[in-house]
C-alpha cells in the first residue's frame, strides 16, 4: 500500500509539474499573433514599418481620430524575455516617448501626437538597432539606419 500511495503521490507532482510548465508557456506560444493594433488600440492603423534584422518589425501607426502616432516594436519569435525598445519623437514639438525593458514578445506601446507633422520612431530587438527620421513627411525622403550594437 505504501508504494502504491508513493507512485501516486509521484504521478501528482509529475502532472502538476507539466501543467504548470504548460500554462507559464502559454502566453509565448499565443504570441505570434501580436499586431500593432492590439499593442497600439483598435483605432489606430500601421503607415509605417521597419525590418529589426529577422528578430521583428517595429510598427509605426497612427490614430486619424485623435491626430496620435504610437510606435510598436514585435518580435518574430516570441520567447526568453530579451532587452527591446519602441521609440516615437514629433522634432517639431520635441514630444518624445519611449518603452525599454526586456520583454518576451513586444515592446511598447509609445504616444506622440503627430498630425501634420514629421515623426522620428524605431526600436531595438537584442543588439540589432532600428531608427527612421523624417518619416511620413509627404513629399521629404525619410531616412532609415540600421545597426548592431
Amino acid at each position: 500500500m505504501r508504494f502504491t500511495r508513493s507512485v501516486m503521490s509521484a504521478a501528482a507532482l509529475a502532472a502538476l509539474t507539466v501543467g504548470t510548465t504548460a500554462a507559464l508557456t502559454a502566453p509565448a506560444s499565443a504570441a505570434p499573433n501580436t499586431t500593432p493594433q492590439k499593442v497600439c488600440g483598435s483605432g489606430y492603423k500601421t503607415v509605417n514599418s521597419a525590418p529589426v534584422g529577422s528578430l521583428g518589425t517595429v510598427y509605426l501607426t497612427y490614430n486619424a481620430s485623435n491626430g496620435e502616432n504610437c510606435v510598436a516594436t514585435i518580435r518574430t519569435n516570441p520567447g526568453t524575455a530579451v532587452d527591446m525598445s519602441a521609440w516615437v519623437y514629433v522634432p517639431d514639438t520635441e514630444e518624445y516617448d519611449e518603452d525599454y525593458g526586456r520583454y518576451t514578445s513586444y515592446a511598447g506601446p509609445t504616444y506622440v501626437y503627430g498630425k501634420a507633422h514629421c515623426v522620428d520612431w524605431g526600436g531595438h530587438i537584442n543588439n540589432v538597432y532600428v531608427q527612421v527620421t523624417g518619416s511620413n513627411c509627404g513629399a521629404l525622403k525619410e531616412h532609415r539606419v540600421t545597426y548592431t550594437r
